[in-house]
């Protein structure tokens, strides 16, 4: 009886340490490694109103929109990252088409408060430059926008979005990337005069 008893156990004990090996853990989903182009500009100058300085691997692109011409929009294209900024220049003749189109940008940023988690707003005050950059997270549609103007002729609007549907998680070092190549937009950014 014993020897059947000392099989019995030594049976369980096999069954125990084999069925420990193939036990099933759910990986979970993972992303496609992005391979990031290396940083450097290039200062677009041409008949707009303003000149700036974008990365070589992006394309600056007119707008061509349904809405008609918009001689002074553009958009930047990043092909390999499938993002867009698209780029809104309107020029100013009074304080309160200032204020108006002011209100139509934060407006339009605040479009996104049904999916957004958090707002955030960076102020611009330098010389010949003011405005803000709103940093929107969560799964919103734009996780970045922005207006910058001289306060006196020129206003600017830009706002990012992905050429595809997003989830927050992947596209957070993309997002990352372009604000680099955002803010390097917005610090080289020159008003021609009128």
């Amino acid at each position: 009886m014993s020897r059947i008893f000392s099989a019995f156990i030594s049976i369980l004990l096999v069954g125990a340490f084999v069925s420990c090996e193939d036990e099933y853990i759910p990986k979970p989903r993972g992303y496609n490694r992005i391979e990031f182009p290396e940083k450097s500009y290039i200062t677009y100058d041409s008949i707009y109103p303003f000149t700036f300085q974008y990365p070589a691997y992006a394309k600056v692109l007119p707008y061509q929109g349904s809405d008609g011409p918009h001689p002074y929009w553009l958009n930047i294209y990043f092909p390999k990252l499938k993002a867009t900024l698209h780029l809104s220049y309107l020029g100013i003749e009074s304080e309160n088409e200032l204020i108006k189109m002011i209100e139509d940008s934060r407006r339009l940023v605040f479009k996104h408060t049904v999916k957004a988690e958090e707002i955030i707003e960076n102020y611009l005050d330098k010389p010949g430059k003011y405005g803000i950059v709103y940093e929107l997270t969560g799964s919103t549609a734009s996780a970045l926008q922005f207006y910058i103007t001289d306060s006196t002729q020129h206003f600017l609007r830009g706002s990012l979005y992905f050429n595809v549907a997003t989830n927050p998680d992947s596209v957070a070092p993309v997002i990352n990337f372009i604000n680099k190549d955002v803010e390097r937009f917005l610090e080289s950014l020159s008003w021609k005069l009128k």
